[in-house]
């Protein structure tokens, strides 16, 4: 029997090294700014062309390299960071694997220009596939220019399943965001097909904070700080009461690396127990400074996901920072001792005599003196004193106070408002139930959450909230493919903002906002004015609508029209639909079903769930077998 065990090339190996480091054009960006800001750069350019599909630039005024390191520096495990094992334990910089440079020049074509502060002339190279082929020496400026171009040329697996544009660069604009949110003291700037998306010159953190998310963080920050030998934490928290279901701004930062830690984001939101509805979620920005050899960073791949030798203490000593912070700055309810309002209390007085009560009594009452049907002295009898006259006109308004009985008892559950009278009520359209009858009768509803109404086959119960979702969204998905979608002009329009992570999904799907009937003008920054809101939904905050529905585009990371359409529908629909509760009258009723009915699939909502069932006549006749 032959062998059958041999080594890969080394071509492939780096293909699978790179599947590891390198899943899209935001990991490129990653590797290739914090190899900048491991070199002491000061300022850092990004620019980007076709949301990194066609050409990535970083560009850095760092230490640069050497003719030899440039060329050393894309080889396997190559690295400046450690020198051995126990250094893994002491890191400080940002990349230490050596695989950065390897997997991207596996993968792309790379052109590297880069000079030392002390020479005269840098060097160029040029790698395609791992492989180099030209290196020369040339003028640049101090730092290294690193491009890359044509991502995954060679793998076209890989390259097929690279989302839309717009997916693609909001993820290098949320990978962009983590960086200089924990770097405010270098420069950077970014820029998508020639449009500046960045300026972020130097500054100090909450003015970082703020430039990246707008001006109006500012007033819904709370600092939090404490310092312990065990861990240093410094950052913001929002306050409770801008809590919000998506979209909240959450970061966590060890010494200066972002990671994502579901265990202490728990403690965060512990803290804001019983503040915020269940649920929700608030913006938080937390630093955290420890000793490295407490941590391990080489867990993942793309060392997102960090291991804490302590993470028990230090989850209480975060979730006690917080907590604190909510109280310093008067976040959290307390109890209010202010004395406005109250009855003044008199000083304390000397004792004066006390004097005793006096009584007050009848002097002509008697009650041994009786009148004469009982015998005895007739001169006298016992005073008459006229109660009738005291109760004059109330056996009237005692009748008026009764209650009203009902000829016929109405059960308790059955909305009163929805139960028709035989003269008033009118047969329903026919319509097909589910189990293919067809049907007229009268509607009743129960609990404010159903609608029932008799079928042939049994009674059949409709979930009126479900069943509006399911009419709502098949009208929006209309309006979206005709584009007639009726927009109802607001008096004073209301301003959203958005980071510019979430701009460029925005822009994506803003002919399909305007299809439904958002109206939405920019008015630059990541700043937009909502001019208009489809008609129909009177009653609805049109900015969480709008936000709602780009952080839903933003975390399905669809890229086919027609499932984007279908999310906006739909998450329209559910904000619009008739709420658990709301009473209907008849014709309210009526009209929800006969608009169920006309729709393709009335047994479904969108996400499939059920809207209708029937309990047939046979298993409510078997209810009562006994």
């Amino acid at each position: 029997m032959s062998d059958i065990i041999h080594l890969l090339p080394d071509s492939v190996a780096n293909q699978i090294a790179a599947g590891e480091v390198i899943q899209r054009p935001a990991s490129v960006i990653k590797e290739l700014v914090e190899n900048a800001i491991d070199a002491e750069a000061t300022e850092v350019h990004v620019l980007v062309t076709d949301a990194g599909k066609t050409g990535i630039q970083v560009i850095d005024n760092g230490k640069g390299m050497s003719e030899t390191d440039a060329r050393l520096a894309f080889e396997r495990h190559a690295t400046s960071k450690i020198r051995e094992a126990a250094d893994l334990f002491a890191l400080r910089t940002m990349g230490f694997r050596g695989e950065a440079l390897a997997s991207i020049a596996a993968v792309a074509e790379v052109e590297l220009k880069t000079r030392l502060a002390d020479e005269e002339l840098g060097t160029r190279l040029l790698l395609a596939g791992s492989k180099v082929e030209s290196q020369e020496p040339v003028s640049c400026p101090k730092g290294s220019n690193f491009s890359v171009k044509n991502l995954f040329f060679n793998v076209p697996a890989r390259r097929k399943f690279l989302k839309a544009n717009s997916t693609e660069l909001s993820n290098i604009l949320a990978e962009f965001e983590r960086i200089v949110l924990v770097h405010p003291d270098v420069a950077f700037y970014l820029y998508s097909n020639d449009s500046e998306l960045f300026n972020l010159p130097v500054m100090p953190l909450r003015q970082r904070i703020m430039a990246v998310f707008g001006k109006k963080l500012n007033q819904q920050l709370l600092s939090v700080e404490v310092d312990t030998t065990l861990v240093k934490i410094s950052g913001y928290v929002a306050k409770p009461e801008t809590a919000r279901k998506k979209g909240a701004h959450q970061y966590f930062f060890v010494n200066g690396r972002y990671m994502r830690h579901p265990y202490f984001h728990k403690a965060v939101m512990d803290a804001f127990e019983h503040l915020i509805p269940a649920g929700e979620q608030i913006s938080y920005f937390i630093y955290f400074e420890v000793d490295p050899a407490n941590i391990d960073v080489n867990i993942h791949p793309t060392k997102t996901e960090i291991k804490f030798e302590n993470e028990q203490a230090i989850w209480q000593i975060l979730s006690a920072a917080v907590k604190e912070s909510l109280g310093k700055f008067n976040a959290v309810p307390s109890i209010d001792f202010d004395t406005e309002g109250l009855p003044d209390i008199p000083a304390f007085e000397q004792p004066r005599p006390i004097e005793p009560p006096q009584v007050h009594y009848n002097a002509d009452f008697n009650p041994f003196k009786t009148s004469s049907s009982y015998g005895g002295d007739r001169s006298y009898s016992r005073p008459q004193t006229e109660w009738e006259s005291l109760y004059a006109g109330l056996e009237k308004a005692s009748r008026m106070n009764d209650p009203v009985v009902p000829d016929e008892p109405v059960e308790e559950e059955l909305s009163p408002a929805s139960v028709p009278s035989e003269e008033s009520s009118s047969p329903l359209p026919s319509m097909m139930s589910e189990g293919g009858n067809v049907t007229s009768g009268q509607h009743w509803q129960f609990k404010g959450r159903y609608i029932l109404t008799s079928v042939k086959s049994g009674l059949m119960l409709i979930d009126q909230h479900r069943a509006h979702v399911r009419v709502l969204f098949d009208r929006y998905m209309e309006q979206i493919r005709q584009k007639h979608g009726v927009a109802q002009g607001v008096l004073f329009p209301e301003i959203v903002q958005f980071p510019a992570s979430e701009v460029a999904v925005l822009e994506d799907i803003q002919e399909d906002l305007s299809a439904v009937g958002f109206e939405l003008t920019s008015l630059g920054g990541g700043s937009y004015a909502i001019n208009g809101v489809p008609s129909g939904i009177e009653g609805l905050k049109p900015v969480e609508l709008v936000r709602n529905m780009v952080h839903t585009t933003l975390e399905k990371g669809c890229d086919v029209k027609e499932e984007v359409q279908s999310m906006l529908a739909l998450t329209l629909a559910r904000a619009a639909a008739i709420v658990y509760g709301q009473v209907l009258s008849v014709d309210e009723m009526s009209a929800l079903v006969d608009s169920l009915f006309a729709c393709e699939s009335p047994n479904y909502t969108p996400d499939g769930r059920v809207v209708l069932t029937t309990i047939r006549e046979e298993e409510i006749e078997r209810l009562f077998a006994k």
